[in-house]
């Protein structure tokens, strides 16, 4: 008996990290949608990335490493070349999360490009989508080898740019993604509040509506505290001053009547969040400008080098108060774009491709499996969303997280890493176009009112 069910447990195993079935659940679990489990493990993928980025720019992790003489020493403790082709250097530091972000997006640009015009799981290449987890590992595991393989020359100031410019159009993606949510959360309240005819949800969203804006004042006044200087720091004036005018600006259109009339799920708790949002954004440009006297974070970031040649050698630090917070927020939206549900509109009209009802035969299966308890196949006659936008998204997670970990500092000169304007600016534009995206949805219905923007 008990060969019997060791030998279900082994096929049910195989199934799930070599065949495309979906991993079988225990029996105590809750039964799980197939599209969803798969975005969830490959969600863990690249936290898995992030994860080992971390490690290797720990200062414990780089000393101890450079001690093992089978790793980077070798009789005299002299630093040599491991294998004779990696230059242990880049096994530390910024070089490291360079190569490991590397990795995590060409293994998701890979997908990105395999899973194209896939439109329902009967396609053969959703089975490689929602199956073979084992085997994607591995390939996740050479990827990042072969990464660390690569010739350091001019390859971290290459990829500095595409973090810089895959990092932008992340910023919006998440923007876009707390919009969805105030959105969503604004026209639950308000339909709670209807039900139920109580006044407790009206003033839930007042409360946190007024607590946004209050944040974000407070974020004003700190950030001329802190990043402004009488008689200099012109720049960092101008980019609070003025962001701090767009934000009043959509927060006056967005309760304007005629923006009422034509959007009535519109108003101030969106355009809270998105005022919130923006002074978050601004606070990480101005934490990267490169000029002591206005930037706090300057002294204890602009290390001078980033791999550990020795105890004496002092160490970058990127976990300051911008970045911890922009790993946060990062790692949120990472998840919101992976546990997202058909609520999320605004969400879909990107990521989905068709709306299908599904048919009897697969709501009997699905009810099947939510008896076993384990996840089901619910995209038989439409997928839910679009398997390579997704993987996008990935891509563009990892160059974020890439930037951020490294403080979006440029490689430099002896393997320091330089705060520079370059970062400064694309923070600050893409702020600028974060507030531009949110007032075309609030204008939107009035340019255009033969469409349907519900």
């Amino acid at each position: 008996m008990g060969a019997c069910l060791g030998a279900c447990s082994l096929l049910s195993c195989a199934s799930c990290l070599c065949g495309s079935a979906p991993c079988v659940l225990c029996s105590c679990c809750p039964s799980s949608r197939n599209s969803t489990v798969s975005r969830l493990i490959f969600t863990t993928f690249l936290f898995l990335g992030v994860l080992v980025s971390i490690i290797m720019l720990s200062p414990g992790v780089e000393s101890q490493l450079y001690k093992l003489p089978w790793v980077c020493e070798e009789g005299s403790g002299t630093p040599v070349v491991l294998q004779g082709h990696i230059d242990c250097g880049s096994l530390l530091g910024y070089r490291a999360v360079y190569r490991m972000c590397f990795a995590t997006a060409a293994f998701f640009f890979l997908f990105m490009l395999l899973m194209v015009c896939v439109r329902s799981s009967r396609d053969p290449r959703a089975a490689v989508q929602n199956g073979f987890w084992f085997f994607k590992f591995l390939v996740l595991v050479g990827i990042t080898v072969g990464a660390f393989y690569i010739p350091d020359g001019s390859f971290s100031n290459i990829w500095f740019y595409f973090g810089v410019a895959g990092s932008f159009l992340f910023i919006l993606v998440q923007l876009v993604l707390l919009v969805d949510f105030a959105h969503s959360w604004n026209q639950r309240w308000l339909c709670k509040a209807e039900e139920r005819d109580s006044r407790a949800w009206y003033a839930g969203l007042f409360f946190f509506t007024l607590l946004f804006y209050a944040l974000s004042v407070a974020a004003v006044v700190l950030l001329f505290i802190y990043y402004t200087r009488a008689g200099a720091c012109y720049e960092g004036k101008v980019f609070i001053g003025l962001n701090l005018t767009f934000c009043v600006c959509v927060s006056i259109v967005a309760v304007l009547p005629k923006i009422q009339d034509a959007q009535p799920n519109s108003g101030l708790l969106q355009a809270s969040t998105v005022t919130l949002y923006t002074m978050f954004v601004t606070w990480l440009a101005l934490s990267n400008v490169p000029d002591q006297e206005c930037n706090p974070h300057l002294l204890t970031s602009l290390g001078n080098e980033t791999v550990l040649a020795g105890p004496e050698a002092d160490v970058t630090q990127w976990w300051d108060a911008p970045s911890i917070v922009g790993l946060v927020v990062f790692i949120l939206c990472t998840l919101f774009i992976s546990l997202r549900s058909s609520d999320h509109r605004q969400v879909n009209s990107l990521m989905q491709t068709e709306e299908r009802v599904p048919t009897l035969e697969a709501t009997q299966q699905q009810q099947v499996a939510a008896c076993e308890g384990r996840a089901f196949d619910n995209e038989q006659d439409g997928v839910t969303y679009s398997y390579s936008f997704f993987h996008f998204c990935l891509v563009l997670a990892s160059l974020h997280i890439m930037m951020t970990l490294t403080n979006w500092y440029r490689p430099g000169e002896a393997r320091k890493m330089i705060s520079t304007w370059t970062a400064v600016w694309v923070k600050i534009c893409a702020s600028w176009a974060g507030l531009l995206l949110y007032l075309w949805t609030l204008v939107a219905p009035l340019l255009l009112p033969s469409r349907d923007f519900s």
